[in-house]
C-alpha cells in the first residue's frame, strides 16, 4: 500500500483545507430537519401521497435534510427511506415491517422543534431515541389534515408547522363557513344549502330535501362540504336525484352543499401567498375539462338510457376528475382578473392567511359573472406551476418551499407565549419552584 507524502504546508492547504471548511461548516450550520407528513385517514389519502413525494424531492437538499412521515388509511404512523418511493405505496404487511412505527411527541418541551417517538428500539434496558425535526410541511388533502386537526397538533406541541394556521385550515375546508364568511366580505358567490347527514343511516327524506332547497332552482350541483379532489361531485335535476346523490357523500362527509348549476360553466384558480410586506397571486389558470360536468346519470348511471344500469349505482361516489387540462395565464377582461386578484387577496387576508393556498372560481362564460367557489388550503403539489407561471413574482417550487419554511418558523415565533402562560392576576394555584 503506497503512502502519500505532503511535501509542503502550501501543498496541505490545496488539499485538506476545502474539506476540513465544508466539515466546519456543517457543524457550524447543520443542515434543518424538515418533516414532509402525509396521506392519513382522509378519503384523499392517494392524492396527499403523491404531492408529499413531490414536496420530498423539491426540497432543497443542499439546506435542507428531509425525512417522510407516512400515516396510514387506518391511522398508524411509519417512517422510513422505502416511503420516498411512490412505488412502494401502499406498503404492505412486509414492507410495513421494514419501517420504523412512530407516535408524536405533544408534549411542549420548549424547544423549538418537533420530535417523532418509535414504539420499539432502544435496546433492552434502553428507550427509544426520539427523531427530532425543525419544522413540519403537512402535505394532506382533505378530512383529518388539512381541516386544521393536524395543525391543531402541531400548535399544541408548539412545533413550527407550514401552511394555514389551525383557524385558517378549519374555515377553508369548510365550504358553508367559506361562503358565509365571503358574503360578510362583500365577495361574490353563488347561494347554497347545507343537507346534514342524519343521525343514523344515510338517508334524508325528501320532504326534509326539498324543504333546504326551496330557495335554489334545478339544475343543481351536490358535493360533500368538506372534501375536495371532485370527489363526490354531481348534477342532479330533481329531489329524487339529489336524495339518491346522499348516500355517497354522506359516507364520507357529515353534509352535503347544494348550489345552483352554473350554465355554460367556465373555472379560473388562482394561488396566494405572502412575499415579505405583500400579499400576491399567481398566475391564474383555466381547468380545460373535456366535458361537461357529470350530470347524474352520466355519474350514477353510465349505461345512460332508461333502465339500463352502467358499472355504477345510484349513490356510488366518484373517484374525482384528475386529469383534467389547464391553461395558463389565460386571455381575461381586465376587470375579471383584478376581481379574481383582489378578492382572494381580501379573502386571505380575512382568515389572517399563511403558506400558498388555492382559491377556485367558477363562471358564465356568456354573461361574464364570476364567483369565489371554494379555497383549498393545501392545493395539490402546493400548485407550484401556478407559481412557476406566475407574471408578477415567478418562482420555483423549490425556492416556494424554502420560502413557506421561513415562514413557518416566522409564525412559530410570532405566536409564541411565556412557559407559563396564566398572567400574575390570574394565579389561582400555588406555583412552585
Amino acid at each position: 500500500m503506497g503512502v502519500f507524502v505532503v511535501k509542503s504546508m502550501d501543498q496541505y492547504q490545496k488539499i485538506f483545507r476545502p474539506s476540513q471548511d465544508i466539515y466546519m461548516s456543517q457543524i457550524k450550520n447543520p443542515k434543518e430537519r424538515i418533516a414532509v407528513f402525509f396521506g392519513g385517514r382522509s378519503p384523499e389519502h392517494d392524492v396527499s401521497v403523491v404531492s408529499g413525494l413531490q414536496v420530498l424531492n423539491a426540497l432543497d437538499s443542499a439546506r435542507y435534510e428531509s425525512f417522510p412521515v407516512y400515516i396510514t388509511t387506518d391511522g398508524f404512523w411509519y417512517t422510513g427511506d422505502a416511503l420516498r418511493k411512490r412505488e412502494n405505496f401502499l406498503p404492505d404487511r412486509t414492507l410495513l415491517k421494514s419501517l420504523t412505527e412512530i407516535t408524536p411527541d405533544i408534549r411542549s418541551s420548549g424547544e423549538q422543534k418537533g420530535y417523532l417517538i418509535p414504539k420499539s428500539g432502544g435496546g433492552f434496558f434502553g428507550k427509544p431515541k426520539p427523531i427530532g425535526f425543525d419544522v413540519a410541511i403537512p402535505v394532506f388533502h382533505g378530512l383529518i389534515g388539512e381541516d386544521g386537526n393536524m395543525q391543531g397538533v402541531f400548535e399544541t406541541a408548539r412545533i413550527p408547522y407550514a401552511g394555514m394556521r389551525t383557524m385558517a385550515s378549519s374555515i377553508t375546508m369548510d365550504k358553508a363557513v367559506s361562503k358565509t364568511l365571503m358574503q360578510a366580505l362583500g365577495i361574490p358567490t353563488l347561494p347554497f344549502a347545507i343537507l346534514r347527514r342524519p343521525l343514523s343511516g344515510y338517508h334524508l327524506a325528501e320532504e326534509v330535501i326539498k324543504e333546504k332547497l326551496s330557495s335554489l332552482e334545478f339544475p343543481v350541483c351536490v358535493k360533500p362540504c368538506h372534501l375536495g379532489s371532485s370527489i363526490g361531485v354531481a348534477k342532479a335535476n330533481s329531489i329524487e336525484e339529489v336524495s339518491a346523490c346522499l348516500p355517497a357523500i354522506f359516507r364520507y362527509d357529515s353534509s352535503a352543499i347544494v348550489e345552483p348549476f352554473v350554465q355554460n360553466l367556465v373555472e379560473y384558480n388562482a394561488a396566494v401567498r405572502r412575499s415579505g410586506d405583500r400579499v400576491v397571486t399567481s398566475a391564474i389558470e383555466r381547468p380545460k375539462n373535456t366535458q361537461e360536468l357529470l350530470d347524474f346519470k352520466q355519474k350514477y348511471l353510465s349505461g345512460g338510457g332508461k333502465g339500463k344500469s352502467g358499472t355504477k349505482t345510484p349513490g356510488q361516489s366518484s373517484e374525482g376528475m384528475l386529469s383534467l387540462t389547464r391553461e395558463l395565464n389565460p386571455a381575461l377582461p381586465p376587470a375579471s382578473e383584478k376581481n379574481i386578484r383582489d378578492w382572494a387577496v381580501r379573502f386571505y387576508e380575512a382568515v389572517e392567511g399563511t403558506g400558498a393556498p388555492r382559491i377556485d372560481f367558477i363562471g358564465n362564460s356568456q354573461s361574464g359573472e364570476i364567483w369565489m367557489n371554494e379555497i383549498n388550503p393545501f392545493p395539490g403539489s402546493l400548485g407550484y406551476f401556478l407559481w412557476e407561471a406566475s407574471k408578477d413574482q415567478p418562482i420555483l417550487f423549490t425556492n416556494l418551499l424554502t420560502e413557506l419554511i421561513q415562514e413557518a418558523k416566522a409564525a412559530h415565533r410570532q405566536s409564541a407565549m411565556p412557559a407559563d402562560p396564566v398572567p400574575m392576576d390570574a394565579r389561582l394555584l400555588t406555583r412552585t419552584t
